[in-house]
């Protein structure tokens, strides 16, 4: 079922509201084919203007521009070999508060992963499509798989040749799963079919 698309003014109010400029062809689709649908729904809550299924805690970060996984990947790998180990430590209370300490720090290390970036579809297990909001890679769609491989992955339609990350409107003719890369991981379900596109 689509939602009724939304208004120019709408559109123009949720934008302000934000304090972000929607990729155009994104804007494009909520103007002429649905504010949701088989996308999540972007409307009005009691808390303002946001994605249905996205966390709110996130609209601190809408604006700071979505990072490419390859700009951090040296400082996560450097997060996870500072990870604490029991055996370093005199006593569970020491590596109790150590692993506190820690855990914090990759949680916000993993916010800042998807900051300037919206779920625009959730595709089960986990795992699910931004879209980048702000920043360099605005308009541009990534799958986040970090439920099994721990990254965020491109979605291009050519993987050998740079991974070029799709823009909105060449992700609503193939969807995520067509754009993954061939060796990320298991069998996903075919793609769904969005509104007014083929398939």
């Amino acid at each position: 079922m689509t939602e009724r698309p939304l208004s120019e003014a709408e559109v123009v109010e949720a934008e302000r509201e934000l304090a972000v400029a929607l990729p155009q062809e994104y804007r494009a689709y909520l103007r002429e084919v649905s504010a949701g649908g088989p996308l999540a729904r972007l409307g009005r809550t009691d808390r303002g203007w946001w994605w249905a299924g996205n966390h709110p805690e996130a609209r601190a970060l809408l604006a700071v521009p979505f990072p490419h996984p390859d700009s951090y990947a040296r400082a996560d790998d450097e997060l996870m070999d500072r990870m604490p180990e029991a055996e370093a430590f005199e006593g569970e209370a020491a590596y109790a508060a150590a692993w506190r300490v820690w855990a914090d720090e990759a949680d916000a290390f993993e916010e800042l992963k998807t900051a300037g970036a919206v779920v625009v579809q959730e595709n089960g297990c986990g795992f699910s499509t931004l879209l980048a909001v702000t920043g360099p890679l605005a308009g541009t769609m990534w799958w986040d798989g970090r439920a099994t491989c721990g990254r965020i992955v491109t979605l291009s339609l050519d993987h050998p040749g740079g991974a070029t990350p799709v823009r909105f409107g060449e992700w609503l003719k193939h969807g995520s799963v067509a754009l993954l890369p061939s060796d990320w991981g298991p069998p996903m379900p075919s793609a769904p079919v969005f509104p007014g596109h083929g398939s």
